[in-house]
């Protein structure tokens, strides 16, 4: 069964592979995508894909942004780091999820229910369903604030406050307007996820940027954005050609 694996956690891709070659022999993963842009162009030109394993957030934004350009016929299971109360929508149309960290038991479960949807079209995602889970992901309830780990204490820290995060050598950190920082234990996927995207942008690997703190846009080479805060950043924000039109869409909306 050709089988490709949307993910942009390096290690976290090779231990679904590992999991899978031991789940069922059958499996060939054929090729390890990305980000959206990756994965779109693969899928222009590849039809003979069985099965996708797909990441609901990557470095370059939502995969879901990957239908809008590229048609993928296949079953597709989903895994995310959202809990488990924001899940429903992803129980429409036969699909199945995992959530992270994905354990032997959930993987043997995903695999048993493919099998008995072999065959059918109910395997197969829908328009409506991917509206379905977009719907669904609009109305979560995102964080208002955080809890910072700070000496002997937690220190409450208001979304409304943060300029950017960022990761800085593997430690997610986060910068308000005030220029203060702070570092957090969770990787910048998870923050992502708990942050509301109308608020925030994931801009790259490096950089979640708030709407309120940009500054001004530069036109960069091939292209691409240079997004220039109100506060100080370590380095400069790009956005690539790939995602400008979604970049545009967002900071208008």
């Amino acid at each position: 069964m050709k089988t490709v694996i949307i993910e942009d956690e390096q290690i976290a891709a090779q231990n679904l592979q590992q999991m899978l070659a031991e789940a069922d022999s059958r499996i060939s993963v054929v090729r390890i995508l990305q980000s959206i842009e990756e994965s779109v162009e693969f899928f222009s030109h590849t039809t003979d894909i069985e099965l996708v394993f797909m990441d609901i957030h990557l470095a370059d934004g939502l995969a879901f942004h990957i239908f809008d350009h590229a048609a993928i016929n296949c079953p597709i299971i989903f895994t995310t780091a959202y809990d488990q109360y924001a899940l429903d929508a992803f129980k429409v149309n036969s699909l199945d999820y995992l959530l992270k960290p994905i354990s032997k038991d959930d993987l043997t479960r995903a695999l048993k229910k493919l099998d008995m949807l072999s065959g059918t079209t109910n395997a197969v995602i829908s328009p409506e369903s991917i509206r379905s889970m977009m719907e669904e992901m609009q109305r979560k309830k995102y964080k208002s604030f955080f809890l910072i780990p700070l000496c002997d204490k937690l220190i409450p820290l208001d979304v409304n406050d943060i300029a950017y995060i960022f990761l800085d050598e593997k430690i997610s950190r986060i910068v308000t307007f005030g220029n203060d920082s702070y570092s957090v234990d969770k990787p910048l996927d998870t923050i992502f996820s708990q942050l509301d995207p109308s608020r925030f942008f994931r801009a790259n690997r490096q950089f979640i940027i708030a709407h309120k703190a940009i500054d001004s846009i530069g036109l960069w080479p091939l292209s691409k954005l240079n997004v220039i805060l109100k506060v100080p950043a370590p380095e400069k924000i790009i956005i690539s050609r790939a995602r400008v039109a979604e970049f545009k869409d967002w900071y208008t909306e």
